[in-house]
Order: C-alpha cells, then structure tokens, then sequence
C-alpha cells in the first residue's frame, strides 16, 4: 500500500467537512494537494480556474449560493496575492471561506524567491484565523479549527501548509495522540434569540409606529413568510437591500424594491416618509437613502451584534436569528395595520413599476440596456440561479429584473469587485448541474476575465444534466468607468476594443448569440435559454441610456440636520407635511 502523506490527510478533512470541491490554480507549491485531489475520483474535485483570482470568486460564489464553506488553492508568492480580491469579497459579504496557501521554500527565510509574508498577507482578511501548518500530527485540528472558524465567524480563514510538509509521511499514531484527533466535524447550530425583556420593547416600539418601513439584507434569507407576516400585520412597506433581493417576492404590491442609488424611487419614497423602522439582517451602505436622522425609531435585527448600528441608529437592538426573532415578534405585535399608509406605499409602487417599464421602452441607439433585462424577467426560469457582476448591470438588473420565489441571486455586494459573477456562475452551476444559471456581465468585466473563465466553462459543461449557462454580456463600449450616460468617446483609442463576446463563445464550441435590435431581444433570450450548451447573449447597448440614481427623500433638507436645533425645526415640519398631505 502506498504511504499516507500528509495531502492526503488534508483531502481526508475536506471530505469529513463535506467541501464538493476546490478550487485554485495549480502550482509547485501545491502540488502535492493536488495530486491528492485528483486521485479521488472527484470527492472532492479540484477545479482548476484560468486566475488565482477567479478560483477565489468561485469558492467566494459557492459558499454563498450553498451556504456552504468554500475552500481556494494558491501556491505562495504572486499566487497568493491574487486570491485577495475573492477573499475580500467573502470578508465584506460574511461569507466563510478557507484558503490553502502551499509554500515551497528550501532556505532561509528572508528574500527568498517567490517569497512573501503570508501572515502578513492574508492578516487583514482572514484576520480571524491564519496559520501555519508544520507537523503532520498538528494538520487535522488545524484544518478543522479554520473550518470551525470560518463557519462561526462567517469570514475567510487561511491555513498554510509548506510543500515538504504536503509530502511528508503520516506518521502512525494512536487516537489519543496529542493533536492528531480533532473534534466531530461540523458546526452545531445554535438557537440565538434576544431577550424577552428587547422582544417585548421592540414589539412595543414596532406596535406604536404609524408609517413603518421594514428594510431586509441577505441576513433575511429563509424569514420571507415572517416578513410579510410582520408586514401585513402593521400595514408596512418593504424595501430591500442588493443581497436581499432575492429574500421576498418582488411582485407584492407593496414590495418597494431595491434601497439606495442602483435601486427604486419607491424605495427612496418609503424611507423618506416613514416613522417606523425595522431592519434585518442588513448592512446596507447607502445610507444617505435612509431615514433623516431623528426621523424614525428603529429596531434592528441581526445575528451579529458588532453590526447594530453602524448605518443607523437603532432604539432597541435584537441580537439573533431572522426567522426566530420575527417568530417572537409576531407573538407580541398586535395586528393594527396602517391601510392608509399601506395604500400609499402601493400607489409608490405602482408609479415606479410605471416608470420602469417605460424607461425600458425607451429608444436607443442600437439597443436600451434596460429593455434586455426587462425581457429576461418574464423568462428566468423558476429553479433558476442568477449571478450579477459590478457596473451599469448592476442597476439594470436591482430596477428591472424581476425574481421569482426561490431563484437565487448572488453578487458582490459590498466589496463591489468586478469580474465576480462567470467565477459565481461557475460555482453555481457546479453545485447544481441541473439547474440554469444566468450570468449578467458588463464587457469591461467580460474583458477583465470572463473571457479566459468561458474557457472553464467550456472545459466542464458537457457533465452537466442541464447544460444551460447563458452569459448575458451588456457591449456597450464603454471605457470611462464613470458607468451610463456618458457620450462614447468617437476616438477609437478612447474606446473599449469591441469584442465579438458571441463569437469568441462559438470558437469555444458553446452557443453564441449577437442581437442589436430592440424587436429581437425577446426571441434572443428564447434562443439562449434553449440552446443545448453554454450560450453568450451579447446584447449591443446604447453607452449614453442614463443610470438615473433615485433622489433621497428630503435630499435638500439631510444637511440641516447637522444643527440640532435646525434638526427639529426640519423635523417637525416634515411630519406635518407627511400627516397633512400623505406624502411617502
């Protein structure tokens, strides 16, 4: 029998965490764990990515589409470096990820090739947990103390481990050996509620309004029927953040949409009329979008403790679970819902679905940005997954794309890194081969490294059962990074190269699609939903469409609130317009 080395001690520990797969870029440094992976046959799999970066995504896409840990693979050096815009991305998103750095270096320690401080490196953002491995015998409880607290921490962890050691034998010890068993596996789940004495202070606070608000993070994941309970209990609005697009319905009438400068004027309405306001499991950073200071009493719902109020104040805070907490709020609420204010929220809602519609039926020259995601919301499919990468697609798809119950929908919320959503999609359709998956790209972000990951996707989609991954690429040409409304500079040298994404696709031996027409952009999103592989839509927009962030509610007035007494001058007055005209 051939001798147990230490990567196959590491793949062990993967499989015991039940990780699918890993992904990375091969190197010397890792080489020993890679091996290790591909002699299993697959569980788990080592998917090798075009960039260190991407493989980063990728991990970073699937513990967010899973809810799952995921796991990235970098040799030392310049590898390393690269797994840092994915990692960051898990960081600012609460997204648990374990990095596997190798390092092969056979001198001394100080300006050797290749060489960087790792701890140094990976000490901001994996700052929860970041160490090296350096006997065999230390290996599992060390892995399974980065799973441990990547999971509890809901952060990036990092454990390196040097190539001789990859290699070493493991040697044979008893169980009772100091350092060589770990504990089960596994996080257990906990039960985290507030106090009675909070849940009751918030029932009363929340009982109290007249005009309530209730804004939802990604933290409202597996809560929507609470939610909408709650809401219809107190006659509130609902507004969401990017992440908590998917939580909700957006087809309720009173579903606002999308908070802050890519989201609704509805939204921005809801806030700015509001006297009541219930926050969950939200970081939201648009918070010029929020309620005037000393406008609305606030209760704040999060399971982490250290994110009560960092965007606004918060009158009563509820450290614990979604769906827990609301369960314990519904006991105590009394139901004396606000018809009045409900009804304005609608005619919002009603007045922005207007708008929207219109807006995407707005000519352009050759195609309206908007009008592409538009057609797509009447088609994704119901078990759908939907990746969304950085730029002007990003406020096309919080304003026009419509989900539907129980498609997930995944980006790079706060970190807001482009190039994040073929690596996502990637990982997406990994986890679930029989699922489609859309992709919604800008052609800055196709550049940066969609184009290299089609190569991915090419090299994986023929095992998939369902072999639909439509790539939706926004061309419009634009290289000012000041996103829409800007004239495209008729120098060509001021110009983003035009790529023929759609051709670059059939090359590759997928499907590729090319529409510059408004009247076939419906039958171009039938054609890449049917195709019987992976399908780039390259859809040729207009660069000039405007991106028209929605105005803050009272905008004019937010900087008089620097003065206190200013600040309740202005307040008072608000709140007579507000209870006189009805206003939102």
């Amino acid at each position: 029998m051939a001798e147990r080395r230490v990567a196959d001690l590491v793949v062990e520990r993967l499989l015991a965490w039940r990780v699918p797969r890993a992904f990375g870029y091969p190197g010397a440094a890792i080489a020993p764990l890679v091996e290790a992976l591909d002699g299993t046959g697959g569980d788990p799999a080592f998917v090798p990515a075009r960039h260190e970066e991407t493989a980063s995504f990728m991990a970073t896409g699937h513990a967010k589409f899973t809810g799952g840990i995921g796991v990235c693979l970098a040799t030392q050096g310049p590898s390393a470096v690269q797994l840092l815009n994915g990692l960051y991305d898990a960081k600012l998103d609460s997204t648990p990820v374990v990095t596997i750095i190798g390092e092969d270096i056979s001198g001394p320690l100080g300006g050797a090739h290749q060489e960087i401080g790792l701890s140094r490196l990976f000490g901001d953002v994996c700052n929860q947990f970041v160490q090296y491995g350096r006997r065999p015998e230390d290996v599992p409880a060390l892995l399974d103390q980065a799973f441990r607290t990547a999971a509890a921490t809901r952060s990036p962890t990092c454990v390196v481990l040097p190539r001789q050691l990859q290699e070493a034998v493991v040697p044979d010890l008893q169980p009772q050996s100091v350092g060589v068993i770990s504990a089960t596996p596994g996080v257990p789940l906990a039960r985290v509620l507030p106090h009675e004495m909070d849940l009751d202070a918030a029932a009363q606070l929340l009982g109290g309004g007249q005009r309530t608000a209730i804004l939802v993070g990604q933290g409202g994941r597996g809560a929507a029927a609470e939610i909408v309970e709650l809401a219809d209990r107190l006659g509130a609005g609902i507004a969401t953040s990017l992440l908590g697009k998917p939580v909700l319905d957006e087809r309720l009438p009173f579903h606002t949409g999308v908070l802050g400068e890519v989201g609704t004027t509805a939204a921005a309405e809801l806030m700015g009329g509001c006297d009541t306001l219930l926050l969950i499991g939200t970081n939201d950073p648009w918070i010029d979008y929020f309620p005037m200071p000393g406008q609305a009493r606030t209760v704040q719902i999060d399971i982490d403790g250290r994110r009560i109020g960092t965007r606004y104040p918060a009158d009563v805070p509820l450290v614990g679970d979604a769906a827990e907490t609301l369960r314990a709020l519904l006991a105590r609420v009394p139901h004396r819902p606000n018809q009045q204010w409900r009804a304005t929220v609608e005619r919002s809602v009603d007045r922005w679905r207007t708008t929207a519609a219109d807006r995407a039926a707005v000519p352009a020259e050759p195609v309206n940005p908007q009008l592409v995601l538009h057609e797509l919301s009447t088609r994704v499919p119901s078990n759908g997954a939907v990746a969304v990468d950085v730029g002007s697609v990003l406020y096309w798809y919080a304003r026009h794309l419509v989900l539907p119950p129980g498609v997930n929908a995944q980006l790079c919320g706060t970190l807001g890194s482009m190039g994040c959503a073929l690596p996502y999609a990637v990982a997406a359709k990994l986890d679930a081969p029989d699922r489609p998956v859309i992709a919604l790209v800008g052609d800055g972000a196709m550049q940066l490294n969609g184009l290299a990951e089609l190569i991915t996707v090419a090299h994986l989609w023929q095992e998939w059962r369902d072999p639909r991954l439509v790539v939706l690429v926004l061309n419009n040409r634009d290289q000012s990074g000041m996103g829409g409304g800007r004239q495209v500079p008729s120098d060509p040298s001021r110009r983003r190269p035009d790529v023929p994404y759609a051709g670059w696709a059939r090359l590759l031996g997928l499907h590729g699609v090319r529409v510059d027409r408004p009247e076939l952009v419906g039958a171009a999103w039938d054609e890449a939903l049917a195709a019987d592989r992976p399908c780039v839509l390259e859809a040729v927009v207009d660069a000039t469409v405007p991106l028209a962030p929605p105005e803050p509610a009272f905008a004019d007035l937010r900087g008089l609130y620097a003065n206190g007494d200013a600040a309740r001058r202005v307040r008072e007055q608000v709140e007579l317009t507000v209870n006189a005209e009805g206003l939102v």
